[in-house]
């Protein structure tokens, strides 16, 4: 009896033995089946999560730049229904247009100038006014609040301003100042038009540098003044290099937003004097619908997005490239 005992029981553990080997294969067998339906699951919701933004993105932007890219190449005027396609002849027409070339040149030059101005001030700003004080908070609000107004109202305003008759050739009356061309000569009207987008713009910048220079640990100040580095030294030394993300951001958020200039434009100089400050995205509307050229007004639109492009993305990597040395060196 006791050697059947014994017998039965050596049974039963083999017989649990084996249910956990087959139990432990099972779930082996059926732990990837899991993990790739739980994949599949958090794709799929991943893909109705981003559907709304996914189908206002190719609404807003891919239709109409494959729009773009096929009226460029015919000569729709924007109003009839009937077009023909004329090969390349728009983008030639736009790299010997000399009007198209002016308007590309005076927009290089408000995109380099205004870029370096923008994130010169606005790191400048950024950097004094970084304390916690409540004047220093104050003069944010001041700063910034120009980038949140109407580019069309700022242009009206400065335009006032800076009429023959305007408030600033009044004040330099008083101090017995000729009254300064600064609409109606086309290097002051330049100068006006780069100044005045400055002023508006680098509020932003130096929104984004005071995020950078705030999220700097306090440690590496504290430390650096131990060793007996000036704020100068702290600055280029430990403010700068930390912050060398945002001042990415910065050049290629600025840099494309200036190719793209126009309202203050329109409001400020409406192009003149003589078309010197037409921009060539002040051109492109210009020939769209004034000129009833729509398909030149593509294909311009067309060689635009890839300049800006290859803009963003070349500041992207030489900045990216700069920092890589410089965590290396």
């Amino acid at each position: 009896m006791a050697t059947t005992a014994r017998r039965a029981g050596k049974q039963t553990e083999m017989a649990d033995t084996v249910a956990r080997l087959a139990g432990t294969a099972r779930a082996r067998t059926e732990a990837p089946t899991r993990r790739r339906r739980k994949s599949w699951q958090d794709r799929a919701a991943g893909v109705i999560m981003s559907g709304p933004a996914l189908i206002v993105f190719i609404a807003m932007f891919i239709v109409p730049m494959l729009l773009a890219i096929v009226l460029s190449f015919t000569d729709w005027n924007g109003y009839s229904l009937h077009f023909d396609f004329i090969g390349f002849e728009n983008y030639a027409d736009a790299f010997k247009n000399p009007r198209t070339i002016d308007a590309a040149v005076f927009t290089a030059i408000i995109a380099v100038v205004g870029t370096v101005l923008c994130n010169g001030i606005g790191l400048a700003v950024a950097s004094l006014i970084a304390g916690n004080s409540r004047g220093n908070t104050v003069l944010r609000t001041v700063f910034f609040y120009p980038y949140i107004i109407s580019a069309l109202i700022i242009g009206f305003l400065w335009s006032a301003m800076l009429a023959p008759q305007g408030a600033v050739n009044s004040l330099l009356a008083q101090f017995g100042v000729a009254p300064l061309p600064f609409l109606t000569d086309m290097t002051f009207a330049k100068a006006s038009v780069i100044l005045t987008i400055v002023w508006s713009h680098f509020g932003f910048n130096m929104i984004l540098y005071l995020a950078g220079i705030k999220s700097v640990p306090t440690e590496y100040y504290e430390a650096a003044t131990v060793d007996g580095a000036s704020r100068w030294q702290q600055f280029r030394n430990v403010t700068l290099p930390l912050i060398a993300p945002v001042l990415t951001v910065n050049l290629v958020l600025t840099l494309v937003g200036l190719l793209k200039a126009y309202d203050i434009v329109l409001a400020l100089t409406d192009g003149g004097p003589a078309a010197s400050t037409q921009t060539i995205v002040y051109q492109i509307l210009k020939d769209s619908f004034a000129q009833a050229r729509l398909g030149f007004g593509a294909a311009q639109s067309v060689v635009l997005l890839i300049v800006t492009a290859a803009i963003g993305l070349a500041v992207t990597f030489a900045r990216r490239g700069a920092d890589r040395k410089a965590s290396e060196s």
